[in-house]
C-alpha cells in the first residue's frame, strides 16, 4: 500500500463530501498509438488493446493504495481552511479573497479527505455509461428521468471543462482518449500517519 497525492477541483471535493463522486478518470498521456502499433501487437492480434495499455503503461494508483486530497486551500487561524469547505463554516472563504492556494501547493498535514482505491481499469473516455457519470459526480436525476445520453452529455462538458483548450483536440471528448478509471471509497487517515503526527507533537 502506497500513500499518494491526487488533484480534486473544488467542484469535485464537494461530490467527494457529498458522497456523490466515487470515480476519476486521469489521462493516459504515453504515446498509445506506438504501443497499439507495436510488433507484438501485430503478431498478438488476440490481445485487446487495454491489456497491451495496461501492461505497458504504470498506472498512477493500484487498488489498495490510500490518497489524500489536494484541494484549493488556506491558512486560518492557525490551520486550514478549504474552498470548498461546508458546514460549520461554510462562509470563512468569504474572508480569505485572494489569499487561496492552489491544490497542487496543498500540504499533506492540511488534508481532510482520504480515499482508497478499490479498482484501477483502462477505457476509452467515451466508453462511459450514465452509471460511470454519476459516479464521477454528475447528478443522478437526469439519469433517472432523461436517460444515459443526456448525462453522458453533462459529463462531456465536464470532461472538455478540465481540459487546457490547445489540448482538447488530443484530449478532449471528441479525441475520445484512452483514460486510466480509478474507483474509490472515503476511508480513514492510515494509523501510521496518525502515530506519526503524534510523536511530532
Amino acid at each position: 500500500m502506497s500513500t499518494k497525492p491526487i488533484l480534486f477541483n473544488t467542484e469535485m471535493v464537494r461530490a467527494i463530501l457529498g458522497g456523490r463522486k466515487t470515480c476519476t478518470r486521469r489521462l493516459i498521456k504515453h504515446n498509445v498509438d506506438a504501443m497499439l502499433n507495436s510488433p507484438y501487437h501485430k503478431e498478438h492480434p488476440e490481445v485487446e488493446d487495454k491489456q497491451i495499455i495496461s501492461k505497458l503503461c504504470l498506472p498512477p494508483y493500484q487498488p489498495g493504495d490510500v490518497l489524500y486530497v489536494r484541494e484549493t486551500w488556506s491558512e486560518w487561524t492557525g490551520g486550514y481552511v478549504h474552498k470548498a469547505w461546508s458546514s460549520p463554516f461554510p462562509q470563512a472563504g468569504a474572508y480569505l479573497g485572494e489569499k487561496w492556494h492552489p491544490s497542487i501547493h496543498m500540504p499533506k498535514d492540511a488534508a481532510r479527505i482520504w480515499l482508497k482505491v478499490t479498482e484501477v481499469r483502462v477505457e476509452r473516455l467515451q466508453d462511459i455509461d450514465g452509471k460511470g457519470c454519476v459516479k464521477e459526480g454528475i447528478e443522478e436525476e437526469p439519469l433517472k428521468d432523461i436517460g444515459d445520453e443526456f448525462v453522458k452529455g453533462m459529463f462531456h462538458d465536464l470532461w472538455d471543462s478540465i481540459i487546457k483548450k490547445s489540448d482538447l483536440d488530443r484530449y478532449g471528448w471528441d479525441a475520445n482518449p484512452w483514460v486510466w478509471v480509478i474507483e474509490f471509497e472515503r476511508c480513514e487517515r492510515p494509523e501510521a500517519l496518525k502515530l506519526k503526527d503524534r510523536e511530532e507533537n
